[in-house]
């Protein structure tokens, strides 16, 4: 064996240990490309409009920071704050902000969870998930009420629905 190749094994023997160890210590985690956030904020969009509905759409990361934030030209004033704050309740407690909207109620053991800054318990925010694993988090704000903001959710995850399966 020459002196390069014992060199390259020595080197490789101390670097696995360190590899080893980095697995132990790290995680590694998905999060939606820009791209696709920004293919689920259209599409969601799109599912509001052919119902007539004039909203804000937002996409969150897994960590709740915004990604795409759109505003159809009618959506009110209010309906980007709302959209993103639903889009990261969504997220940051990994369900559905109708659920939650539900469980949060005063006197129902969850209740506090209506004081966390900047959580919005309305309808009309989803997490997303791709195989099994929460990517970030949707929200819609601006139809005639929050079943209709989660509808239009939901047509938009399942419009990227083949994005997201890998």
């Amino acid at each position: 064996m020459n002196l390069r190749t014992r060199s390259l094994l020595f080197a490789f023997s101390i670097c696995c240990p360190l590899t080893a160890a980095a697995d132990e210590a790290l995680t590694t985690f998905k999060v939606l490309k820009p791209q696709v956030a920004l293919q689920l904020a259209q599409a969601t969009m799109e599912a509001c409009r052919k119902e007539g509905y004039q909203v804000a759409v937002a996409v969150v990361d897994r960590f709740g920071v915004t990604q795409v934030l759109l505003r159809d030209q009618l959506a009110g004033a209010h309906t980007p704050e709302t959209a993103t704050r639903k889009a990261w309740t969504a997220a940051s407690f990994k369900t559905d902000t109708q659920a939650m909207m539900e469980e949060t109620q005063a006197g129902k053991p969850q209740s506090g969870a209506r004081f966390v800054p900047g959580a919005l318990m309305f309808s009309g925010g989803l997490p997303v998930n791709a195989a099994g694993s929460l990517v970030g988090g949707i929200g819609v704000s601006g139809a005639p009420g929050g079943e209709l903001d989660r509808m239009c959710a939901e047509k938009g995850i399942e419009a990227i629905e083949d994005a997201l399966m890998f």
